[in-house]
């Protein structure tokens, strides 16, 4: 039970929370062990925060989830994990998280406490609200990227937060979250109603014209924070406008999948199993890290 109760957190999602570290990265402390471990405990409790929220959803869910090719396997809709003990075991999970969250500071805390409000008003209700669905869910991301500059802070005050940080990371999240949509109601076809109900308020017209302008104010927007003169003082180089090439890649790589592949519905596992995405990825981090300290 212990194992499917893991299993239901779903650690493959946990990627997401990766995004703790940007503010490390971004602040120029990524040299910094005390920093680090502080990230990482960050990722712990965004972790465990958003591992509750898919229990949650998987309570909810569970009839629709019976439904569904896929989400059939999960432990609580395939009766693996009772559905009373998986909420005997959400405290144990809050708790551990808000240990991380109180030691990370009060603001960091704020941020997390906001984090999981929203996720639970997503799940019992805002996910059936056209459009808004796919904001709480950008939101998230937002949330996320903030609370690894607020980890920072209570150690390194002089971090800022930067708007680009916020902006580039809600309008690719909204890429993200359209795209799931759209791949959503593609594979399910005729069933997509009894998966997500919200799918029937979608067509793929208007997800399509969402997914365009979401994919082209990310890449603006990023190209635009590579050559803003506060980030040109900041890091003092232009040279992060180089590692725009690989964030259109990226983009479009994911605009061809969506299109032509079914594990889209999933961000995280086209993340962890397409191998273009994977490569670039990496060399982005390994410019991005060249630019802000390996330049002489």
């Amino acid at each position: 039970m212990i194992l499917a109760f893991l299993e239901s957190l779903r650690p493959r999602q946990w990627t997401k929370n990766l995004l703790l570290f940007v503010g490390v990265v971004f602040s120029l402390h990524l040299g910094d062990a005390f920093l680090i471990v502080r990230a990482v405990a960050g990722f712990v409790a965004f972790s465990l925060l958003s591992g509750s929220v898919y229990v949650l959803n998987d309570l909810v869910d569970v009839e629709a989830d019976r439904h569904h090719p896929h989400k059939r396997q999960r432990p609580i809709a395939s009766g693996r994990l009772p559905a009373g003990a998986a909420r005997a075991m959400l405290p144990v999970v809050w708790a551990a998280a808000a240990a991380f969250a109180w030691w990370l500071g009060p603001s960091f805390a704020l941020v997390a406490a906001i984090y999981l409000a929203t996720n639970l008003a997503y799940s019992f209700g805002l996910k059936h609200q056209v459009i808004l669905d796919v904001f709480v869910i950008a939101l998230g991301f937002v949330l996320r990227a903030i609370a690894g500059v607020e980890l920072l802070r209570p150690v390194a005050p002089e971090t800022v937060l930067s708007p680009w940080l916020s902006m580039c990371t809600f309008f690719g999240a909204l890429f993200l979250a359209t795209c799931k949509r759209r791949r959503e109601q593609a594979n399910a076809g005729p069933q997509a109603v009894g998966q997500r109900a919200v799918l029937r308020r979608y067509t793929p017209e208007l997800l399509d014209v969402m997914i365009t302008v979401s994919a082209a104010t990310t890449l603006v927007s990023y190209a635009l924070y590579t050559i803003w003169p506060a980030t040109v003082a900041k890091f003092g180089t232009e040279a992060m406008l180089y590692t725009v090439p690989l964030v259109a890649f990226g983009v479009f790589r994911y605009l061809f999948l969506v299109r032509v592949s079914e594990t889209t519905e999933d961000p995280s596992a086209v993340l962890l199993s397409d191998r273009p995405i994977q490569a670039t990825v990496v060399l982005f981090l390994a410019a991005a890290v060249w630019v802000l300290y390996g330049r002489p």
